[in-house]
């Protein structure tokens, strides 16, 4: 009876089997569209059950998706071409994998080498792709990294290795890079007696979910006892590394374990392996056209990357070439080197203005050396007519002299005065009535401007001269000499342009320039503006590096205590009311700009 029972069981399993495989998948359609910087490609099929293996063949970037048991019509089999989107896929296609029944490959040509990651739904197997490396470390960490940077600061730790994210990728990059680490992987706990290296690694694997792949060397450790309560796994697994001296090196969520020794040894057989790829390469020549920088600089550079012992570089200065001579690889770097270095070297216009405003305010107000007259009691009174004269300035009397301008005269002060000789009982009565206002004003505007290479230094200067004639006496002996004196505008600027575009100035301006001349046997008083100063100014912008505002106001008289302070009657007793005011402001603007900004590759040619 056992036996029959046996035999049904049998049977029914091979009806399941049979009806299984009568019964394949279809895939239905195949549908691709591109989510900001992700590519996804959507298979749609009529079961939920399908079996699918996904690799890379990063030699020849491409995505495969094996599907086992799956058939299609030749609709859902075509191809499509993708390379009009701007993401990472060029082409997508389907086909029936050579002598393999029922399977279906779906390849991927991409653009670059990318990561991937498949999403299973209902009746449904979602691939999305990134249009470029790193879109999926962005998308999933950009919230866990402010959580890892709280942690750091709160800690006080300085280079830290946190995982960008808590996916097995992340983790496994973190455990083997140098340095101190912070573990985010799952808790487990461990208490075991006895157990060898290799089952340790397996149940840490299977915990976590990677992939391991250990070396025989390993299997020849000794036993280990573990006693570990509510550790994350990531900390256990560095842990168990750092006891046994073992070194794990990661290929995506797959970790290669092997001992200190073997990878020692592996890593010389491969460092002797390159040096004799290296040594049997062959070499190949290519000529280097430089344009703008210079073929001794870019030498200097471009050695540092030549293969030792082999590669060469020589110049030709007729043509400004490079001549390489050097293994493919090489040439390829120098040649990236050579576009990005030889480019055209900034220019920059520096202008300078120099503002300066002056303003001068006076007046006088009041009587000149005050009211003189003389009494004579004793002389005869005939009440004859007022005897005037006119030479009021020297205050000699005679003649007719009675004057009134409305306009300064000569001397620029007096408006008014009067002097009689004799009135009555009265002699020499002289007074000057002085009303004067004056105001002056004035601008200059000193504008220099020059040209220069980036990081070059530049001047430009602009001078005024002035001559005065200087006598000089000994015993009889007379001498005439004409002297000089300068005054001169200096602008020097050493300007560097930033990798933003911003300008970076050092700058030194000394401006000079002569006063009114009060004696012409002296030299005209001179004045003196400097500064020296470094700004950092945007492309064009305008920036006001320096300023000086003068301000003065002055007021000066004197007369007799008490009576020069009464109202009218203190005019006689008082020198005339003189306030003056004298403002002067000097600002100078600074304007930088590129002038071939484009050429230079500081502007974006898109």
């Amino acid at each position: 009876m056992k036996k029959g029972i046996f035999r049904s069981l049998i049977g029914v399993v091979l009806f399941v089997s049979f009806v299984h495989k009568v019964n394949s998948a279809e895939l239905l359609s195949m549908n691709f569209q591109q989510i900001g910087e992700v590519s996804q490609l959507e298979l749609v099929f009529d079961d939920n059950n399908v079996v699918a293996n996904k690799f890379h063949v990063n030699e020849d970037k491409q995505i495969i998706i094996d599907l086992k048991d799956v058939k299609a019509t030749e609709r859902a089999l075509r191809g499509f071409d993708t390379s009009e989107f701007s993401g990472s896929v060029v082409f997508v296609s389907a086909y029936k994998k050579p002598g393999a029944g029922n399977d279906l490959r779906v390849a991927l040509q991409l653009r670059d080498n990318v990561r991937s990651i498949v999403t299973r739904k209902p009746e449904r197997l979602i691939l999305e792709i990134e249009n470029r490396f790193g879109v999926f470390t962005q998308r999933k960490v950009n919230k866990f990294n402010t959580f890892t940077d709280k942690i750091a600061n709160e800690e006080g730790a300085q280079g830290v290795k946190v995982p960008k994210s808590e996916n097995i990728e992340d983790v496994l990059e973190n455990l083997t890079m140098s340095g101190r680490k912070k573990y985010v992987g799952k808790k487990i706990s461990f208490n075991v007696k006895n157990i060898s290296v290799e089952d340790v690694l397996n149940l840490i694997a299977e915990s976590s979910g990677f992939n391991i792949i250990i070396t025989d060397e390993i299997k020849k450790l000794p036993p280990l006892t573990l006693n570990l309560n509510n550790v994350p796994w990531d900390q256990a697994l560095d842990t168990i590394l750092g006891l046994n001296k073992l070194v794990a090196t990661k290929n995506g969520v797959i970790l290669m374990i092997t001992t200190l020794e073997k990878a020692t040894e592996d890593q010389k057989l491969e460092a002797a392996a390159k040096k004799v790829v290296e040594k049997e390469e062959p070499l190949v020549t290519k000529v280097f056209p430089i344009s703008f920088t210079k073929t001794v600089d870019l030498t200097k550079i471009l050695t540092e990357y030549s293969t030792k012992e082999r590669g060469s570089i020589s110049t030709d200065e007729r043509t400004n070439s490079l001549i390489v001579k050097d293994t493919p690889a090489v040439i390829e770097k120098m040649r990236k080197i050579v576009e990005v270095l030889d480019t055209q070297t900034p220019q920059v216009m520096i202008e300078a203005k120099i503002v300066e405003v002056s303003e001068n305010y006076s007046k006088e107000i009041g009587l000149k050396e005050g009211l003189t007259f003389g009494y004579d009691p004793i002389g005869a009174n005939n009440g004859s007519p007022v005897e005037v004269g006119q030479d009021l300035t020297s205050g000699n009397v005679g003649g007719p002299g009675f004057s009134f301008s409305s306009a300064p005269n000569s001397t620029g002060r007096n408006i008014f005065g009067l002097a009689i000789k004799r009135f009555g009982r009265l002699t020499d009565l002289t007074f000057n009535l002085q009303l004067m206002e004056s105001e002056s004003k004035g601008k200059i505007i000193a504008s220099p401007k020059v040209v220069t290479e980036n990081k070059k230094k530049a001047k430009i200067e602009t001078s005024d001269k002035r001559f005065f004639v200087v006598t000089t006496t000994e015993g009889d002996t007379t001498t005439t000499e004409v002297k000089e004196v300068e005054a001169t505008l200096t602008l020097e600027v050493t300007p560097q342009v930033t990798n933003e575009g911003s300008i970076s100035l050092e700058i030194n301006l000394i401006k000079e320039q002569f006063a009114a001349q009060t004696d012409p046997s002296l030299p005209p008083p001179e004045q003196g503006r400097t500064v020296e100063t470094n700004v950092l100014v945007d492309n064009g912008s305008t920036i006001v590096i320096g300023g000086i505002y003068n301000f003065e106001k002055r007021e000066n008289h004197s007369g007799v205590p008490f009576l020069k302070d009464i109202p009218l009657i203190g005019w006689l007793f008082r020198t005339a009311y003189n306030p003056s005011t004298e403002k002067n402001e000097l600002v100078i603007f600074i304007t930088p700009r590129i002038v071939n900004q484009e050429e230079a590759g500081l502007l974006d040619k898109g």
